[in-house]
């Protein structure tokens, strides 16, 4: 028998009940089986009390693992056929690996398992470790720490009383410049010329230097919509050309001359208050104090683990991890390391996993948790992940970005497809702070997804990317339902080539419905709030109001036989609609819908060929109102056969100076048949201390 058995047995003889007869009605009650976890519990106790006993022989146990363990046994001998809830109370929990659930250890319908904050308490999960025995010389603080000298511990984040810290680099708030491409080079054992254009640079004279600790040092590397990480594998100082241990997906300066890079992970660079440096070699930890800092009082935490939860079913083969349930819960504290050959995505920051991951989950909860300071994103449910929600969490000091759906190629089997997951009334943001393409929900190759009633903010690349499939080759990504959104503070002019909302390939069924983009502001081009890419086909965009964009409230790279009606479009800075590819179909109908702005430019990109329609609009431009389509007037566009019976003229806002577009009983765009958009359930909902929370953000 087992120690937890055996000690469960003690503490039912001591009730009167005997351990040979017993069965879950023992220790269940109406509501089903409690049992219960605390920092002061131990694994090999009964976990049936909150707390420990007075003679010190029974209490909660100390970790999840050990009382999902305890469940999984009780499962083999008695069956379960009751629920089963897991109260966690209040402490630190600190894992350095993931929990790992399988499909053995799986609730039903009848009978789920959850994991869940005792009442009023808080319990955290931390993938951290605690560091103390700073000592302070001159205007620095350093700790020893044995086990990185050891090799055995390295880490790429630090945390000082619950804040991120910035890994030391240089320039400090600023970049540098390439200054061209690295020339070709022979191969010494063919001869041949090889290509270094995704491997090396040139660099100006100075920026790059053949620093005594090069093997530590990344350098991050920005283009237009990714960034690349790379690990230094020789600096020329003679010709200015650095090279790296593994290539970039893109070739550095193929989106044009001066890319942006900065240079980290470098003794030399520490000369910022708050910046840090991990010196590999003799273990020592440096840390520049910020103003009112002393680290003898402060908390300082480093990442052990790199992921907390893992939910690992095998659908495959037909085996899921199923009804577990997480509320409540504090998940903090992890890390994501760069190879040796460094790290390169070619969009969306697509290769970095969820510190909360599931393989084959179904029917699984995430509900009223709090996810940050991690790595990676915070949930990826993945291959096989069906009929599972994501609901009220907060996701925020991400590495990555939020929440991801699905995988980045179509399912083999429908047993390996993730559909049917809600998404809803989640505060996402604070993200992109490690790799900063990643976005605030990203759903692959899936289908059957609500995405809704999410606030996603400060983000440096796309607030939301559907479908994952490039042209008009088939996908498995359709219905999918992304409405009642509040997205807003996207790009912050760090990336471009994105959108509020990014979509990709062929997605019947899909609908952008009820969404609030806005402060959407890219580096170069493609700052967009409705971007549809690469093939989006059949999709309905309908009821959105979209503000305040950089290059377009809405852009069409290509696609077809999509839906654009009755939204609001406003203060662009540049083009408002853009439609790039020209081709032999429909690439959209465009109709009732209110394009408002300030600065003369309403069409971007190719209007030539006229395969669109177009028809029953409003357009105002508050700088002229004699408005030019695609360089026509408005009566020679509408001897094209386009917007026949669009008018141009004042919408009448309320307010639209202070953003407010609700349109004015007398407005004219109620004649076209524009039926005023209700955004008041749009965003979080809940209590005010739920919905409360984005106010507080200062920017």
């Amino acid at each position: 028998m087992c120690l937890w058995m055996k000690a469960f047995c003690v503490s039912l003889i001591a009730s009167g009940w005997f351990c040979g007869v017993v069965s879950t009605a023992a220790f269940a009650d109406s509501q089903g089986i409690k049992l219960y976890v605390a920092p002061n519990g131990n694994d090999a106790w009964s976990g049936t009390l909150a707390k420990p006993n007075s003679a010190g022989t029974d209490g909660p146990f100390a970790t999840i693992a050990g009382a999902c363990d305890a469940i999984r046994h009780l499962k083999a001998s008695k069956g379960l056929q009751e629920p089963v809830t897991v109260s966690v109370r209040e402490g630190t929990y600190r894992v350095s690996e993931p929990i790992v659930f399988s499909p053995e250890d799986s609730g039903t319908e009848q009978a789920p398992i959850s994991y869940a904050a005792y009442r009023d308490e808080k319990p955290i999960i931390s993938g951290g470790r605690v560091i103390t025995g700073w000592k302070k010389e001159g205007d620095l603080w350093t700790v020893e720490l044995p086990d990185v000298k050891a090799g055995t511990w390295q880490f790429g984040a630090l945390w000082v009383n619950g804040e991120r810290r910035t890994l030391a680099r240089t320039p400090n708030n600023d970049y540098f410049y390439t200054a061209g491409k690295a020339s070709p080079i022979k191969d010494p054992a063919t001869g041949k010329e090889v290509s270094r254009e995704n491997i090396a640079f040139k660099f100006k004279p100075g920026d790059v230097k053949a620093w005594d600790d090069l093997n530590d040092v990344f350098v991050v590397v920005y283009h237009a919509w990714e960034t690349s990480i790379h690990r230094i594998a020789s600096v020329d100082t003679e010709n200015n050309i650095v090279t790296f241990t593994g290539p970039a997906a893109w070739s550095f300066e193929q989106w044009g001359k001066d890319q942006r890079y900065y240079v980290a992970n470098l003794r030399e660079a520490l000369d910022a208050p708050g910046e840090w440096y991990l010196d590999r070699k003799t273990g020592v930890l440096y840390y520049r104090a910020m103003e009112g800092e002393d680290l003898a009082k402060a908390e300082i935490v480093a990442p052990v683990a790199t992921q907390l939860v893992l939910l690992k079913g095998d659908p495959a083969n037909g085996k899921f991890v199923e009804h577990l349930h997480f509320k409540g819960l504090r998940f903090m504290h992890t890390d994501w390391g760069i190879s040796p050959q460094g790290q390169s995505d070619p969009q969306a920051a697509y290769s970095i996993p969820g510190a909360f991951h599931g393989i084959g989950a179904r029917f699984c909860s995430v509900e009223q948790c709090r996810i940050c300071h991690v790595g990676t994103y915070a949930v990826w449910f993945a291959l096989g992940c069906q009929h599972n929600r994501i609901v009220q969490n907060r996701m925020h000091d991400l590495g990555a970005g939020g929440v991801r759906i699905g995988e980045g190629a179509s399912p083999e089997t429908e047993a390996q497809a993730a559909s049917h997951n809600l998404i809803d009334n989640n505060f996402i943001h604070d993200g992109g702070k490690i790799f900063r393409a990643a976005v605030g929900v990203w759903i692959g190759r899936s289908s059957f997804n609500t995405v809704s009633h999410n606030e996603v903010s400060d983000l440096d690349y796309s607030g939301m990317s559907i479908g994952w499939c490039w042209g008009y080759a088939p996908s498995s990504a359709n219905h999918n339902a992304i409405e009642y959104n509040h997205i807003h503070h996207i790009g912050r002019g760090v990336l471009s080539d994105m959108g509020g909302i990014y979509t990709l390939g062929i997605s019947p069924g899909t609908m952008l419905r009820y969404n609030l983009i806005h402060d959407v502001n890219s580096y170069s081009y493609g700052g967009w709030g409705i971007y549809m890419d690469e093939g989006s086909t059949d999709i309905l965009i309908e009821n959105n109001i979209v503000y305040n964009t950089k290059t377009g409230g809405f852009h069409q790279h290509y696609g077809k036989e999509n839906i654009v009606r009755n939204n609001v479009f406003a203060f662009s800075r540049e083009d408002q609609i853009v439609r790039s590819r020209q081709e032999e179909h429909i690439s959209f109908t465009f109709e009732r819908n209110i394009v408002y702005f300030t600065n003369g430019r309403l069409l971007g990109s190719n209007w030539g060929n006229g395969n669109y329609r177009i028809d029953s609009n409003l357009y105002w431009d508050t700088s002229n109102p004699e408005i030019k389509f695609a360089g026509m007037t408005f009566a020679e566009w509408q001897s094209k056969g386009r917007d026949q019976h669009s008018i141009i003229a004042d919408p009448l806002f309320v307010d639209p100076e202070k953003f407010d577009f609700r349109l004015k009983p007398e407005s004219p765009a109620l004649k076209l048949g524009f039926k005023p958009i209700d955004l008041s359930k749009t965003g979080l909902y809940g209590p005010h201390e739920w919905t409360s929370l984005p106010s507080a953000i200062r920017r």
